[in-house]
């Protein structure tokens, strides 16, 4: 969050003056409390505007959030996100407290897969490598080879592809799987029919409606859509990568083809930015709010616990991941 900045400057849009002079004593009393306790707390790009902008110490897509989780100084991390996000952070920092608002945050892709799933699979295929998308559980991370992101994807499996191997699991996200191999042909990817509940929604006909509804719009989608929503798209990439092209290249008019919260996050830093609205909620990442994470931190609930041996092992995925994105 930006020092000596109003947030309601950033916010005024979504919420009227009555309803955030509502929610400003608790922006203020959470903003307390984390120099009182030494927290910090990270917020998922999908957070509501009043969290991203009036509570959030760092903001943005899973792997940020991981590489920072990593790098925090703080003593108590409070993750406004979903539970995989605090499990990932938790093993980053098994000396740190981590604290997620609402323990029921979770995810399709994470709740698609397990880590006897992950075992039987190297039975199956010995010696293919597992890349593990991080929305994982800590027992699917500890079993796999390596993480990746929708960032670092590509990178990841080039980088497999360049080592000699001529198979890769991406596991659980078809469509990530889909996605990435369209774009590394020269692999062959082996995938789970996991998916995210909020991107498998958005269709090629919703595309074609916004095209004609609103002329000269730039199509980004996120690559945990389908495929043929993605090639319908003008850019495919994950939430970093879609800010970092709408900061750049300030288009006229983009509809972010992802979850909703993310275009109201970005509308302030991008004024001259019409964004159109696709509004495809998560269901979990809303179960995190002002009132739960003020709860969190004067409470210190609920603590993320991982066990250490699954931990030890996680984090050999996770920082394999964060050495190959560097």
């Amino acid at each position: 969050m930006e020092k000596n900045v109003d947030p309601y400057e950033k916010v005024a849009q979504f919420y009227p003056q009555v309803q955030w002079d509502a929610l400003q004593p608790m922006v203020e009393e959470i903003n307390a409390l984390k120099k009182e306790k030494n927290a910090v707390i990270l917020a998922h790009n999908y957070m509501t505007p009043d969290i991203y902008h009036g509570v959030a110490d760092i903001v943005g897509d899973s792997l940020k959030l991981a590489q920072e989780a990593a790098k925090t100084k703080a003593n108590v991390i409070v993750q406004a996100g979903v539970h995989f996000m605090a499990e990932t952070s938790k093993i980053l920092c098994m000396d740190k407290t981590v604290l997620i608002p609402d323990m029921k945050a979770g995810c399709s892709l994470a709740e698609s897969m397990t880590g006897a799933d992950v075992r039987l699979l190297k039975e199956k295929y010995p010696g293919v490598p597992i890349v593990t998308y991080v929305n994982t559980t800590a027992d699917v991370k500890a079993e796999t080879d390596i993480c990746c992101t929708s960032g670092n994807v590509v990178k990841i499996i080039k980088k497999l592809r360049d080592e000699g191997h001529k198979q890769v699991f991406c596991i659980p996200d078809k469509y990530l799987a889909q996605n990435t191999q369209a774009q590394v042909p020269d692999i062959q990817i082996l995938t789970w029919e996991g998916a995210c509940e909020v991107h498998e929604k958005f269709t090629t006909q919703d595309i074609q409606k916004y095209r004609d509804q609103y002329k000269d719009v730039i199509v980004l989608a996120h690559p945990e859509c389908p495929a043929d929503v993605v090639k319908a798209a003008d850019l495919s990439g994950s939430t970093a990568q879609m800010i970092d092209y709408v900061q750049d290249k300030q288009p006229e008019r983009v509809i972010l083809i992802t979850e909703c919260s993310m275009g109201d996050n970005i509308t302030a830093t991008n004024p001259n930015v019409e964004f159109i609205r696709s509004c495809q909620l998560c269901p979990h990442m809303k179960r995190i709010t002002l009132p739960k994470i003020l709860h969190s931190l004067k409470t210190m609930t609920t603590e993320i616990l991982v066990d250490p041996d699954i931990a030890a092992k996680a984090k050999r995925a996770v920082d394999r991941m964060l050495e190959y994105s560097a």
